[in-house]
Order: C-alpha cells, then sequence, then structure tokens
C-alpha cells in the first residue's frame, strides 16, 4: 500500500495561510459593517438619539449642522462611536428633557468619541445635570462649545478610563452652588486637557480633576467682567484649575486669569482634599498667571498632604498674591511683576513685550520623574485652538514667545562664586551657572549660591552667581 506523505511543515504553511485568508475576511466584513447613520432634515433619522439607538460598535453618527435638536436627549450604550457634526456645528438643546435624571447625554459605551456639537441648558430635579454625564470607559471630545448647564461634562469614578478633551469652549456651567462645575472629572485613569477655552464657571471650577495622572496643558482659563459681552454669561469661578486629589500632573504653557470677581482667591488648588492618588508630583510650566484681584490672591496652593516640592519654572506670574503656600515649591526663572508687560493685554494678546527678564531668559526643564518632557511644544490660540511655540534663541518665560527678537541687554553684577552666599541691594534676579546654560530666581537679601538652591545649570562646570534690579 502507498501513502502519500505531507510534510508537517508544508501543512502548517498552508493552514496558516487559509487561517490568514479567514481573519482578512473577518476584517474586511467588519469594515464594510460599519455604517455612517445621518442625522438632520430630510436625512435617515430626524434627530440624533434616534440614530444613536440604532448605532451599532464602529458606526459614526454624522448630524447636519445649522440646526438645533431640542429635547433630544437619550444613553449613548453602544462602544467605538462616533458622534459628529457635519456642516457646521449643530445646537444640542436639552430645553427641559433629560436621560434618566442626568442630563443631555449619558455616555455607557466605552471609547465614544464625540465631535463638533454645541450643548446647553442641561437641568435635572437634583442639580447636578450634565451636557455629557460619561460612565463608560475612554473618551474623547473635540470641537465643540459646551456652555449653560448645570455641569459641562461629569465623570464618574472609572479607574480604567482615559478622557481627551481637545479644542473646545466650555462657558458659564454650574448651578451656582460651588459643587457643580465646567467640568469635573472623577477617579479615572488619566485626563488629557489641550488647546481649550474654559471660563466663567458659575460659582464652580473652570476644571476639576480627580484623575490619577492630569495633563493640562496650552489652554486658556479665564472669565469676563460682569456685564462684558461674550459668547456666554460672565460668571465667578472658584479655582480655575482644581486638582483636590494630587496625582501627577503637568499644567504647562497655559493661560490662567483669575477675574476680580471670584469664589476663591486661590487661582490653581492641588490636593487639597487629601492626596490619596498615587503621584505627589506637580510640574508649573510656562504659564501665564494673571491675577486681577488687587486684594487677595494665591497662585498655586497646596495641600498639607503633599510631601513631594511642587515645581514652578519659567511661568509669569503677574498681579497680588502669594506664589505659593508650600514652602519647599521649586520657585525656578519665574517672572513676578505687578503688571508685566504684554502685547496687548486688554485683548488677550500676551505675547511679551521686550524685556530682558522674560524674553530668552527661561530655562530648559527638562523632564518629570517618570521621564515626561517639560518643555513647551505649543502655545494656545484663541479661540479653542493652538499654535506651534517657535524659541528665537532660547525659551522665553510665560505662555508665549516674543514676536520680536529684539530686547535690552541686563546688566548683571557678579555677587558670589559657587558655594559662596550672595548679598543683593532689596529684591532683585539673581542668576546662577555659566556660559550661557543659567538658573533663575527671585531673591530678597541673599542668597545660598549652590546646586541645592537653584539646580545644576551647567553640569561639571564650576559657577557662580550674579543679579541684576527686578522688576516689579
Amino acid at each position: 500500500m502507498s501513502h502519500t506523505y505531507t510534510a508537517p511543515h508544508a501543512f502548517s504553511l498552508r493552514r496558516s495561510a487559509a487561517f490568514a485568508c479567514m481573519l482578512a475576511g473577518a476584517s474586511v466584513s467588519s469594515l464594510a459593517a460599519a455604517a455612517t447613520l445621518s442625522v438632520g432634515p430630510g436625512k435617515t433619522y430626524a434627530k440624533p438619539c434616534a440614530a444613536i439607538a440604532r448605532a451599532a460598535a464602529g458606526d459614526t453618527v454624522e448630524i447636519a449642522g445649522g440646526n438645533t435638536y431640542a429635547g433630544d436627549v437619550c444613553y449613548v450604550g453602544v462602544s467605538n462611536l462616533t458622534i459628529r457634526g457635519i456642516n457646521g456645528r449643530p445646537r444640542i438643546d436639552a430645553a427641559g428633557a433629560n436621560a434618566g435624571g442626568k442630563g443631555i447625554w449619558v455616555i455607557t459605551g466605552n471609547n465614544v468619541t464625540v465631535d463638533n456639537v454645541e450643548m446647553l441648558n442641561a437641568k435635572v430635579p437634583d442639580q447636578n445635570g450634565a451636557a455629557l454625564r460619561l460612565e463608560g470607559v475612554n473618551f474623547t471630545l473635540r470641537n465643540s462649545f459646551i456652555h449653560d448647564n448645570e455641569n459641562g461634562i461629569l465623570s464618574g469614578a472609572i479607574p480604567a478610563s482615559n478622557i481627551v478633551i481637545e479644542n473646545t469652549e466650555f462657558g458659564h456651567n454650574g448651578y451656582g452652588t460651588g459643587y457643580t462645575h465646567n467640568l469635573y472629572i472623577g477617579q479615572v485613569a488619566s485626563l488629557s486637557f489641550r488647546f481649550n477655552y474654559s471660563h466663567d464657571a458659575n460659582v464652580g471650577h473652570n476644571l476639576k480633576s480627580r484623575a490619577a495622572v492630569n495633563t493640562i496643558a496650552y489652554n486658556r482659563f479665564s472669565s469676563t467682567a460682569p456685564g462684558v459681552t461674550g459668547s456666554t454669561a460672565s460668571g465667578q469661578p472658584s479655582y480655575e484649575i482644581n486638582l483636590p486629589n494630587a496625582g501627577t500632573s503637568y499644567i504647562i504653557g497655559n493661560v490662567i486669569e483669575q477675574p476680580a470677581a471670584n469664589q476663591n482667591p486661590a487661582m490653581v488648588s492641588y490636593g487639597e482634599e487629601g492626596a490619596v492618588n498615587p503621584g505627589q508630583d506637580l510640574y508649573v510650566i510656562n504659564n501665564t498667571f494673571l491675577n486681577d484681584d488687587s486684594v487677595r490672591g494665591t497662585f498655586v496652593q497646596v495641600g498639607s498632604g503633599v510631601t513631594v516640592p511642587v515645581l514652578l519654572q519659567n511661568n509669569i506670574f503677574g498681579g497680588t498674591g502669594t506664589l505659593s503656600n508650600q514652602a519647599a515649591a521649586i520657585d525656578r526663572n519665574n517672572y513676578r511683576s505687578v503688571a508685566p508687560g504684554f502685547l496687548d493685554r486688554a485683548s488677550y494678546d500676551l505675547h511679551p513685550s521686550a524685556n530682558a527678564l522674560v524674553i530668552n531668559a527661561g530655562s530648559i526643564p527638562g523632564k518629570s520623574a517618570s521621564g515626561v518632557a517639560l518643555a513647551p511644544a505649543f502655545q494656545y490660540k484663541h479661540v479653542a485652538g493652538s499654535e506651534a511655540r517657535v524659541n528665537s534663541g532660547g525659551i522665553d518665560i510665560g505662555a508665549y514667545e516674543a514676536l520680536s527678537t529684539t530686547t535690552p541687554t541686563p546688566n548683571w553684577t557678579a555677587c558670589a562664586v559657587e558655594g559662596g552666599i550672595c548679598r543683593v541691594p532689596g529684591s532683585v534676579k539673581v542668576r546662577y551657572g555659566a556660559g550661557t546654560s543659567y538658573f533663575y530666581r527671585n531673591v530678597k537679601a541673599s542668597v545660598f549660591c549652590n546646586n541645592k538652591v537653584f539646580g545644576d545649570p551647567a553640569p561639571g562646570v564650576v559657577k557662580s552667581c550674579s543679579y541684576t534690579a527686578l522688576a516689579r
């Protein structure tokens, strides 16, 4: 009897090829199954929630812009769904309705993306209604306008969730009790909040987050003066940024303005409800702080349970106030002035005017303890946009690079060699380093000239201290 012998490896190759074809077919079938559901006048669905109810995982709901969809509230339970406005921005007005006593859209599906919508008037009986109530894992919001709700976004405690919010305006959200906010992010894994405009929270915070990791970069937090016309009514926020449970947090390249009429004199608050998150490291880098309250203010308030020194580097702190209540906070290359010079402060053009203590006076921030690069790469562009940040020589202090490279050269007076004591007349700015590598501090009377106080701007090189007049 003869037998046909099939080599094991040949059979294996044929089986693998067949399996690959089967997988490829399944992939094509899956892609083919993904649908786009059209919403609007004359479309398949008259209102968004009708399309959302019929959507399957991976589908896209496209909502025709230029229309108001009143009272259209629902749960969004499907995962991997994209909801986006097209041909303009659709307006989703709660108009007295709510989904489950929670808000306009209650997101229970995972990996949902909402893009280019306007949402307003979320109100519920317990006064905690949200335009977007987040109850699923992972969520992304882009290019939207969320305003005049009891909460703009309200997230539950979802430890595995990562939330991304970008290029979005939040305005005048909050019931007025101080317990509702423009955004309230619960105990999630991470929040990435970038290129946004959050303003005029109604008594609550412009941003509150309990996330374990917070990246808050290139945003504008501000308010209009009472009675001034804007995209929303004016408001009196409490904290501009509130991170009540600490967490590894990056506040980089933001404009953070406290209005004269406010509900709390602190602008950034960190760990004041207990530093229970795993990380306690806060990096406040290249921001422009403006305190319009001429009587009181704390720029960065730190809870007593935070044991890691906060890093404050390359920031402009404008107006009255205490830099930080944390005695151990690292004050590096910051510029303090009651009235810093900008190209047009009234119109929020915060590019610095010619000032040798700001232009090219910053220092490279390096990396965080976990290896994240801290140097700013963008700068905020109004409204809810961004542009590349381009350094012309050195890094400027504050949220913006100067438009002109022409700046006066400061006169530096040597005061000590490395290891000595630099004694100065009154309040001045002291630099420590060598060549073109320096770290800076605002100093009154005297300071030790060493790496422990300033950090090491030029490793392996003998350094010295010098001072120049500090503009106030």
